[in-house]
């Protein structure tokens, strides 16, 4: 889930010693002292080995580059995208109308600036809903607007929510017309145990309530980070973490927030941060580059 993995180490299994006195004894405050040292000896060497298995995961493992969107014309349907080398091989990032609809009206909702045509050709390719497939465009289309240096894909936002949560079908779920789920997706309780093998993070209920935090929606934000996060993708005044095209939005903003995703080492950063496992960064960097080349076959 998201932002709700333990991706941090344990170290409260290191001994720190207990050593005689030499000639004239040791004081109780220097041997609080010799602990003192020991046990921050003792992180810094866990952090190390940490970061060490981290850069070691990154290296041996598929990496993902993604780009913008380019702008094609009204009504013209999808265009070429932009080419970006990944791994062994290359993706497109999707191509989508900024600016009018089809017809040359002006938007009224961010949604309205994505070419329906190409949109429907490419959930279909991809297997995702038409509904769900259209938040993800326009909040590429708003991010580029936005932060163009940061250089995030569709795609990316894709293949996110569909590990969190099969792009809203989690659980029986589907995406609505209006964006929001046919009923809430809500990830496992935040107790600090284990799910599908990994350790979770042990978060509490905020504000006096009781239990532990879960994961809301499609890309299974924690309240307290969709307390700072949270945005409208839709346009109608309201920020749901429930609701595909804000969370969509919210998520782009909070992987761009970590630096462009120009890079691989830039795009596998920001997905770490969203989730702190390099099998799960590995798992979007999957997905994102088969999205992109079922959508680039379209062309």
């Amino acid at each position: 889930m998201v932002m709700a993995w333990d991706g941090a180490g344990s170290g409260d299994g290191y001994d720190t010693g207990s050593y005689p006195a030499g000639p004239g004894g040791t004081s109780g405050a220097s041997w609080t002292l010799i602990g003192v040292a020991a046990a921050v000896l003792g992180a810094l060497v866990v952090g190390l080995a940490v970061w060490i298995t981290h850069l070691q995961a990154s290296a041996a493992q598929p990496l993902v580059t993604s780009v913008a969107p380019q702008a094609i014309a009204s009504g013209t349907g999808a265009g070429a995208g932009t080419s970006a080398t990944v791994g062994s091989g290359s993706i497109v990032s999707g191509s989508a109308v900024s600016g009018s609809t089809s017809n040359g009206a002006t938007p009224t909702s961010p949604l309205d600036r994505v070419d329906q045509a190409w949109a429907a050709s490419a959930a279909a390719a991809t297997g995702i809903s038409d509904r769900a497939f259209l938040a993800y465009a326009s909040a590429d289309l708003t991010i580029e607007d936005e932060q163009p240096a940061c250089g995030l894909g569709w795609n990316t936002l894709a293949a996110i929510a569909t590990v969190e949560s099969a792009n809203g079908t989690y659980g029986g779920a589907s995406v609505l017309a209006n964006g929001y789920t046919s009923k809430p997706i809500t990830g496992v309780p935040l107790d600090g145990g284990t799910f599908g093998g990994e350790k979770i993070a042990a978060i509490p209920a905020a504000q006096g309530g009781t239990g532990w935090e879960r994961a809301l929606g499609p890309f299974q934000f924690l309240p307290s980070t969709w307390a700072t996060w949270g945005a409208d993708g839709n346009g109608d005044g309201v920020a749901s973490p429930n609701q595909i095209d804000d969370a969509a939005l919210a998520a782009a903003r909070y992987l761009c927030a970590s630096g462009p995703m120009t890079t691989p080492a830039g795009w596998r950063a920001a997905v770490f941060s969203y989730n702190h496992s390099d099998a799960y960064v590995n798992e979007v960097a999957d997905i994102a580059n088969r999205y992109a080349a079922e959508v680039s076959a379209l062309s």
